[in-house]
């Protein structure tokens, strides 16, 4: 997939003064290009519509994915350049995922060249940590701000996280790309719930994020660098979360980076369509799938049906200068299917609001588990 330049700014400086200590892996090569002029985010969203809150904020947008939605209607004059921006910044947070993430990036070249060059992701997913403006919000925001709409809420109280998913404006200006020039995805966002840890995991944490200083507010921009926003953590602060909270481990060092993309199976076009066909199609080239709870995971309602890779691994380096395998990002696979009440519809009618919406707990739970160290041991095997 050609992965085009990025913003239009001064982000070839931005690049260049990233601190070397903001990020420990391999260096990243951003398609960024200097264009005259500063990057100024908009305070509000570019979308009319009835307003609704996120703590101090106000938005007003439709989703397109709302199921019984309704088809799109045409764009508003005047969101070109907005949605063109955002398109923009998603496209350099895919290129630092497939840079850092072979099987991902793998797994998309093979399933593009069995269906027609052509894929569209359900959801992007990003972990935070819920403390001090650093949680679901400070990633948030940003796509708040560029037309998402705040959907339902999901608790996982053994892992001592919550999440929300974000539904994308149902304006799109393009439908008939791929990726994430293709139609807009959902948003998944979790966080960590700090104040549930031990003390010593606490301290750990709050450290870092008060390094970070006012690194929360840039946190999109984080993501499309492929930076941390505090400093290279100690090896021995690592191994101590990571011995509580495998989540928290991961966050420390993947920051803000994108954690999965998911491919949406029912928009492709071949027998790949069908997620069962896609998951032996993936597992006869080679690549592991994360089999906590089976390697399909099914809705109560059977109709969200889900599965994973196993996360990939790359060298790190922490701040005492030693280096370490740590788990990077995953790729998901997500069927959607058809409603109950459109069952009658013919094919070719289904759209996608036509289709089961939202986010299973029990499904989401299993999935976090692919950068587990318990999968990625099975993986190595």
């Amino acid at each position: 997939m050609k992965l085009s330049a990025m913003f239009s700014l001064h982000a070839s400086s931005a690049v260049k003064n990233v601190s070397p200590t903001s990020s420990a892996f391999p260096p990243f090569r951003s398609p960024l290009r200097p264009k005259s002029g500063n990057l100024v985010l908009p305070r509000r969203s570019p979308l009319p519509g009835k307003s609704f809150g996120v703590g101090k904020r106000s938005f007003g947008v439709v989703s397109s994915s709302a199921a019984g939605a309704g088809p799109d209607r045409s764009p508003p004059q005047g969101l070109q350049g907005a949605e063109s921006f955002l398109r923009k910044v998603l496209e350099n947070m895919e290129c630092v995922y497939l840079n850092r993430n072979p099987t991902a990036k793998a797994i998309l070249e093979l399933v593009r060249s069995a269906d027609e060059d052509r894929i569209c992701y359900d959801h992007l997913a990003f972990r935070t940590f819920g403390v001090n403006g650093y949680g679901i919000n400070s990633i948030a925001d940003f796509f708040l701000d560029y037309g998402y709409t705040q959907r339902e809420e999901l608790r996982f109280p053994a892992k001592k996280l919550r999440a929300l998913w974000f539904s994308p404006p149902r304006n799109s200006l393009s439908e008939g790309g791929t990726g994430v020039n293709g139609p807009l995805p959902r948003i998944f966002i979790s966080e960590l719930l700090i104040d549930e840890m031990t003390p010593q995991t606490q301290e750990i944490i709050r450290k870092y994020v008060e390094i970070s200083g006012n690194g929360n507010k840039h946190a999109a921009l984080a993501s499309a660098l492929g930076a941390l926003t505090w400093e290279k953590p100690l090896y021995s602060e690592f191994q101590q979360l990571a011995r509580e909270s495998e989540y928290a481990a991961w966050t420390l060092v993947n920051g803000y980076a994108v954690n999965h993309v998911t491919i949406s199976t029912h928009r492709l076009k071949s027998h790949l369509r069908n997620i069962k066909s896609l998951n032996e199609f993936i597992e006869k080239n080679g690549f592991s799938l994360n089999s906590e709870g089976g390697i399909l995971k099914v809705s109560p309602d059977g109709l969200l049906l889900q599965s994973s890779t196993v996360a990939d691994s790359t060298l790190f380096e922490f701040s005492e200068g030693i280096k370490e395998s740590v788990p990077c990002s995953y790729i998901e696979f997500a069927e959607r299917l058809v409603l109950p009440q459109f069952r009658s519809l013919p094919e070719k009618e289904v759209k996608e609001f036509h289709r089961r919406d939202g986010f299973e707990v029990g499904n989401a739970d299993k999935i976090f588990e692919s950068t587990s160290k318990e999968q990625l041991t099975r993986r190595a095997a």
